[in-house]
């Protein structure tokens, strides 16, 4: 119920008010039936645009951090995720990603859409990173088509660190579902799985039009965090005076 409230009522009018969305290709997402949106991540406020401009009901795996702040204030953005539709997803270690993977399964069982970020994390420069598998796990497993969505303008608008966003027009843009029937039975072949998630992560680099990095974003991140923090050792800012 507070799912609808918020997106009709409450969060997904003023997202529409920020973000001025252009929708594209609409018709590719299943009007019913399970299936996967797989998209690219650019902005914190990527979670509740798509469900804001959806017709169906979409739940995102999130990570579990949104789930845990202490006080009132972190129980608060917890209801607040869980009712817009948030899974929490602890995103450390081969184990959580097997328990991402059943909580979608969980998703798809219902003939519900599952949405997920192939990348794993959001991407801090605007570039898209190379796909974990896991997507392609879920899609073998549930024999469901994934559609590819990319998300234009997020990062301009909320680029991270940013909380409030810039008021301006984003356009979200849907690819044609892939079908990956032709590996039914193949989701335990390491080189299967490594092809359906680069067949995915190009079909959404083919509708963003970004830089397309072939490093996992998470290696990345740090990486440029190590090398920030041996520059704050050996170039020690000057105490204030």
């Amino acid at each position: 119920m507070f799912y609808y409230l918020l997106k009709y009522v409450f969060l997904g009018p003023l997202l529409r008010l920020v973000f001025r969305p252009r929708i594209e290709g609409l018709e590719h997402v299943p009007a019913s039936g399970p299936a996967i949106v797989a998209g690219n991540h650019l902005s914190f406020s990527d979670h509740f645009l798509m469900p804001a401009i959806l017709k169906r009901r979409i739940t995102f795996l999130a990570k579990a951090e949104y789930f845990t702040g202490p006080g009132v204030k972190g129980r608060l953005t917890a209801f607040f995720f869980r009712s817009a539709g948030q899974i929490p997803v602890d995103r450390s270690g081969r184990e959580a990603g097997q328990a991402a993977i059943r909580e979608g399964l969980g998703v798809l069982r219902k003939g519900e859409l599952l949405g997920i970020y192939p990348e794993g994390t959001r991407s801090h420069d605007g570039r898209l990173y190379k796909g974990k598998v896991g997507v392609a796990v879920m899609a073998l497993k549930a024999g469901v088509p994934v559609v590819p969505c990319a998300m234009i303008g997020t990062f301009e608008a909320q680029p991270p660190g940013r909380v409030v966003p810039r008021i301006r027009p984003v356009t979200i843009r849907f690819g044609e579902p892939l079908d990956f029937s032709r590996y039914a039975g193949m989701e335990n072949e390491k080189a299967v799985l490594r092809a359906v998630t680069d067949e995915i992560v190009y079909a959404i680099l083919t509708l963003s039009g970004q830089e397309y990095v072939d490093e996992y974003a998470a290696v990345v991140k740090e990486r440029h965090a190590a090398e920030q923090r041996a520059r704050e050792r050996r170039f020690p800012r000057a105490p204030f005076v």
